[in-house]
């Protein structure tokens, strides 16, 4: 007999036209003490599926048991991590975990339960957080107070709802080896819902996808028989890691993703007109004054230079020092990807780039001009779009054109909206307020804008670290289909290793801050164009790889 068990669960949500089929069919058995991890995107009935498990939603057909018990609510036997924190905000560390302990132990005298409660604060590595409160708290010490409290109730099974989506990669690393360690202490029976296959390479013995809906089921089970301890670094030499890893990532790819947009679609035509930032615009050629000093060392070939940059911070205990002489020359046409721990100074960089903060000393020249300020040559495509929700996507994408093109006709200047919104495959969505569009169509909009632009410099800055796995796979394809064609010079900043990898000529490593700076540059001699399938593929790939994560993992240990 099974310990826990789903047999041929169901749910819908909604009746007749407005029905909505999330599961079918769903059948799993899971042993005692195993780690599990489920794999699916947004939209797939992931958290439905955690969530009936739980007892929090009763399925339409089949059942759930644990230990041959069928599930019918509720329990402290099962222990929940939601990806949101769901913290009492005026309650403290100790407060919050006392919560689980004060309901589920209430026989035991005080004394026990306050022993209880930290002996579980302390097992997640907040002892000396103890009486701050959430708001006091990163978001990776709120996640580890909701598993503290899970685990405080002493829960048969531990169920994990996509904890660690929100985190950045250092800290999410650090709470994955944190689970693993409990884990293996408390003996656990542990399903974790996630979009990282990574992630459940790292930390499961098993990994389910749970494939798109409607009427999601479950695909293939892959074994994960690796031997633990998996040291991230170290098990990029592992053949059977590199198999299963590519196994898993091109299921998904085929259950899940859309081929993408058709390159030689001709049903919107860019006319041939230039925008007023181009140098026939009137710009100078002049090098500019502040850099004199420098302009020995400026050449055509250093399209985007950056001379000594640093930005200081004033701060109650003195000034600090947040990113310090930052050098680095960018050639026009080049794809360069930024990559560091939170905190290193990488969104800093971009945002003196874009002319949005302040520099602090040293000077970024661009095309020989001098940056001071912000303007319409450079392109930023941010985390979150900022859309106006009451426009349309085409509407948008027009605030922008209109500023860049005021001297071409209506008609150019709607051809050059529509162009690009087709390229980012939202030609079916042109007139739709964005307030309707999915959180990856609002991205499209956010990239097809920035191209439609025609800027020198296209800056992005962790545009798809909100999406899941599979809409940010869709989208880096999009990038790269569209940055074919236009070849603008671009700087991405993230903290995704095969982001990175997939999309750039050069990954500049930054050190950690304060005082963060160039730490190293990799130059990534694989073939254009790319595709993440080709690329787990091939041979170069995890030399690639472990060179990043070797460095990350070197800065985290100084």
């Amino acid at each position: 007999m099974s310990f826990l068990a789903l047999k041929n669960i169901s749910k819908s949500y909604g009746s007749g036209h407005n029905k909505s089929d999330v599961l079918s069919n769903i059948n799993l058995e899971i042993k005692a003490g195993e780690f599990v991890a489920i794999v699916g995107f947004s939209g797939t009935g992931k958290t439905t599926l955690i969530s009936t498990i739980a007892g929090l939603i009763k399925p339409d057909s089949g059942e759930v048991t644990l230990q041959g018990k069928k599930v019918t609510g509720p329990s402290s036997d099962r222990g929940v991590v939601f990806q949101s924190y769901s913290l009492m905000p005026w309650l403290t560390v100790f407060g919050n975990v006392a919560l689980a302990v004060d309901s589920v132990f209430s026989d035991l005298s005080k004394s026990e339960r306050k022993q209880r409660i930290e002996k579980y604060i302390n097992m997640v590595g907040l002892s000396h957080a103890t009486h701050r409160h959430p708001s006091e708290l990163s978001g990776g010490m709120r996640q580890r107070v909701n598993v503290a409290r899970a685990l405080a109730a002493s829960p048969e099974v531990l169920l994990l709802d996509e904890p660690l989506s929100a985190l950045d990669a250092l800290t999410r690393a650090n709470l994955q080896d944190e689970i693993i360690r409990i884990w293996e202490q408390e003996k656990k029976t542990v399903v974790l819902i996630t979009n990282d296959v990574d992630e459940g390479l790292i930390m499961a013995d098993r990994i389910i996808p749970l494939n798109p809906g409607p009427k999601a089921t479950f695909g293939p089970e892959f074994i994960v028989d690796l031997p633990r301890p998996r040291d991230r670094t170290a098990i990029n030499h592992d053949e059977k890691f590199k198999k299963l890893r590519s196994d898993i990532t091109q299921y998904l790819m085929h259950v899940g993703m859309v081929d993408g947009i058709d390159p030689g679609s001709n049903i919107y035509q860019l006319p041939n007109v230039q925008p007023n930032t181009a140098s026939s615009f009137g710009l100078s050629d002049e090098k500019p004054d502040v850099l004199k000093s420098y302009a020995s060392n400026m050449g055509d070939k250093k399209y985007l230079e950056y001379f000594n940059l640093t930005k200081v911070y004033p701060t109650p205990k003195g000034p600090l020092t947040v990113v310090d002489k930052f050098e680095l020359n960018i050639e026009k046409g080049e794809f360069i990807s930024i990559i560091g721990h939170s905190g290193c100074g990488k969104s800093t960089v971009l945002s003196m780039t874009a002319g949005l903060t302040d520099i602090s000393d040293g000077g970024i020249v661009l095309d020989k001009k001098e940056i001071n300020a912000a303007g319409p040559d450079r392109a930023v495509v941010f985390q979150a779009p900022s859309l106006f929700p009451w426009l349309s996507a085409k509407e948008n994408v027009a605030l922008g054109v209109e500023r860049v093109y005021p001297h071409c006709s209506k008609a150019e200047r709607n051809s050059i909206v529509e162009y690009y919104l087709s390229k980012v495959g939202l030609s079916d969505a042109l007139n739709k307020k964005a307030a309707d569009l999915s959180n990856g169509m609002k991205q499209r909009v956010g990239i097809s804008r920035a191209f439609a632009l025609s800027p020198k410099l296209l800056l992005l800055d962790e545009p798809f670290g909100m999406l899941d796995s599979l809409t940010r796979w869709e989208l880096q394809e999009v990038l790269m289909e569209v940055w074919t064609r236009t070849k603008v010079t671009a700087i991405m900043v993230t903290h995704d290793v095969d982001e990175a990898i997939l999309l750039a000529d050069r990954v500049v490593m930054m050190t950690n801050g304060p005082n963060a700076k160039v730490g190293k540059i990799m130059t990534v001699d694989l073939p254009r164009p790319r595709t993440r399938k080709a690329l787990v593929s091939h041979p170069d790939y995890y030399r690639y790889r472990e060179e990043l994560l070797t460095f990350l993992a070197d800065c985290d240990a100084h």
